[in-house]
């Protein structure tokens, strides 16, 4: 779920799914999401009912009052619209196979960080994107149509071009079923690829237990992501990539956590395994404390025996836009899956470039990974390489 901010991301969201994502109390505050928000929801339809009408999520057909057939189980993640957390909106959309764009119907299109996550869509190879004209209930039909004229204009000759535009209002829950259909239409399931080595991209990290918990009902550090590939089953070992920076001999090192499964949980549901699609928590027998405020966020779950490398310099084949072209010593946002960093140029051939990372980072080559450069007191979103 991306777009500018306030145009009413997180408020459809919890018309799609019952769950309000902005549960930190900094976003609770100022009313904008400042972390990847998670939810998820059954789609459903009425085997009687025809067209949009068929699709809730509901149990039951309030027209033919029978029984709505399951359809598919959808994860959401609601990423920030403020310019300062494109970042966080990057990391979300490493483990997305779809987007819902939302453009609000009252405003000129494009906003700016409507332009800047259309963009960041087109540099991480999100292909499968509906737009959600919302905020149709404050506006009149020719202004809604001037609005529509202007999402077309938008999108021309990008990746969205050809998406289809619903309009709906998400405060009074007009046109949902309209996008439930769509996403049913636009956005298939991924290839599950069961057959690979298990890659768990971790977005967030948790210490769930609240204050007076006896010592017997502890519960380890949880991890929340989505699988990139392979199958993840309860009691796996497993290995937490890069880990945990630690200090020995005057010298800062990365040391990997090894662990195993507790319990995995998906939508609720607790289950014995977990296959590509759909966002999942796994508890750990990793002590809590490592998972804190997002502490391990960004990081890489493998199994124990099978994991992938780490680095802290990478080899990339650039892509930039709006000709801007790195130099030696230029600093760059470097966002690796669900990671992100910061690097130093150190080397600059044709289109390839060489960086000296500040942080660590697991990695596969062949992986696109986004750079951003300063620009001012931000970060600008400015083009995509692929690791080599």
């Amino acid at each position: 779920m991306v777009g500018h901010i306030d145009h009413g991301k997180t408020t459809l969201l919890e018309k799609l799914t019952g769950k309000w994502t902005d549960t930190h109390s900094e976003e609770m505050k100022r009313g904008i999401t400042i972390r990847l928000g998670y939810a998820s929801c059954i789609i459903k339809k009425c085997e009687k009912c025809e067209g949009p009408s068929a699709y809730s999520i509901s149990d039951k057909c309030m027209k033919h009052e029978s029984n709505n057939k399951f359809q598919r189980m959808i994860s959401f993640v609601d990423a920030p619209g403020h310019e300062t957390l494109m970042t966080t909106m990057l990391s979300g959309a490493s483990i997305i196979h779809g987007a819902i764009l939302v453009i609000a119907a009252n405003e000129s299109v494009p906003q700016q960080q409507t332009a800047e996550h259309l963009k960041a869509l087109e540099i991480t190879g999100i292909k499968n994107i509906i737009i959600v004209q919302n905020k149709a209930d404050l506006v009149n039909k020719e202004e809604l149509e001037k609005n529509y004229g202007q999402i077309k204009k938008f999108v021309k000759g990008t990746v969205a071009e050809n998406a289809p535009v619903i309009p709906l209002s998400a405060q009074a829950g007009v046109n949902i079923d309209a996008l439930l259909e769509a996403i049913e239409e636009f956005i298939p399931s991924p290839d599950r690829k069961e057959d690979e080595n298990p890659i768990m991209l971790v977005a967030r990290s948790f210490d769930v237990n609240k204050p007076g918990t006896s010592i017997d009902k502890l519960i380890g550090t949880v991890l929340g992501g989505a699988l990139k590939q392979g199958v993840l089953n309860e009691n796996d070992e497993i290995i937490i990539l890069p880990g945990i920076k630690e200090v020995k001999k005057n010298v800062e090192v990365w040391t990997p956590l090894k662990t195993s499964i507790n319990k995995l949980n998906y939508s609720n549901f607790f289950v014995k395994k977990v296959v590509r699609g759909g966002s999942f928590g796994l508890s750990t027998n990793l002590d809590a404390y490592f998972g804190k405020a997002d502490k391990l966020a960004g990081s890489v779950v493998c199994l124990a025996d099978k994991p992938v490398p780490i680095t802290d310099e990478l080899g990339l084949k650039i892509k930039m836009i709006d000709n801007i072209k790195p130099k030696v010593n230029d600093l760059l946002l470097i966002n690796v899956w669900t990671n992100r960093t910061t690097g130093v140029v150190a080397k600059v051939q044709d289109n390839t470039v060489k960086v000296n990372l500040k942080l660590p980072v697991a990695n596969v080559k062949g992986e696109r990974v986004a750079i951003s450069t300063r620009e001012g007191n931000r970060w600008k979103l400015s083009g995509w390489g692929e690791i080599i």
